[in-house]
């Protein structure tokens, strides 16, 4: 039998230093079925920042809200604050948004071009066109596929394994210079070798970005992040430091999921 957590109680502890952004009774529905409850999370800069929760509990629907990505799809109502903006105002901007917010997808999805047009071609249409060459060279560096890619940038971008695909994607992602980098399940496809690739890759990423991933992976949550939000039938049940919360949770919901007697 199922057991019945009290939606009401929730955890969240108090972050110290400076936050990159902040979400306020954020509430989002897909036509009159709600799928996330008032969530206010205030997620620190240069820190990684990892939702977790069963399927359907509403983090990957929390996550595309922060840069718009819900727009034409789902209401969206509360404060998404950056940069003491509420971004979720609807004479917002959500192109210079999402230049600031970026996003990286569950699936590699690189264009159909070269390498280096994957790359580049980001940079134009954001109208970044002095020292490409460099741009291009500095986002693979980030992304760690510089080494192994340097000789091949004339290549399809599609010629490359998936791993390399998605740190592509994570290249093409940072090119821009965001300061916050949005991922959803990067690695649920990728080979164990890629997905720690990936996990160093954001280790490092974090020096200058704000990342906040979705994971179904307890072990990625636990190795990778620095905080991580607990995520209920819509509802943020708990957020803390994530040795705090994987080794002394504070509500029975979280406790039950990461140690799989959930449900």
């Amino acid at each position: 039998m199922a057991t019945t957590y009290d939606l009401n109680q929730h955890y969240l502890t108090h972050v110290d230093g400076p936050i990159a952004l902040e979400t306020r009774n954020l509430d989002v529905f897909y036509g009159s079925k709600q799928a996330t409850f008032n969530a206010n999370l205030r997620f620190p800069k240069n820190k990684i920042t990892a939702l977790i929760g069963a399927s359907g509990s509403g983090k990957s629907t929390f996550l595309r809200s922060l840069n718009r990505l819900n727009d034409n799809v789902a209401t969206v109502k509360g404060a998404i604050e950056y940069q003491g903006l509420d971004i979720n105002q609807t004479h917002i901007n959500v192109y210079e948004v999402r230049k600031n917010i970026g996003m990286v997808f569950q699936h590699p999805n690189p264009f159909a071009k070269s390498i280096y047009e994957n790359i580049a071609f980001a940079l134009r249409e954001n109208g970044m066109t002095e020292n490409i060459d460099e741009q291009v060279e500095q986002s693979l560096r980030g992304a760690a596929l510089w080494d192994e890619v340097k000789d091949k940038l004339t290549y399809s971008a599609l010629s490359l394994s998936g791993g390399q695909q998605q740190r592509l994607c994570i290249a093409r992602a940072i090119a821009v210079r965001p300061d916050i980098l949005l991922m959803d399940e990067p690695t649920s496809a990728l080979d164990p070798i890629s997905s720690r690739k990936i996990e160093t890759t954001m280790q490092e990423l974090k020096k200058h970005y704000t990342i906040i991933i979705v994971t179904h992976n307890m072990q990625q949550a636990a190795r990778s992040s620095d905080f991580t939000a607990f995520f209920h039938m819509g509802h943020v049940i708990e957020f803390n430091q994530t040795a705090e919360l994987f080794t002394n949770p504070q509500m029975k919901a979280t406790e039950d999921y990461i140690s799989g007697h959930f449900g």
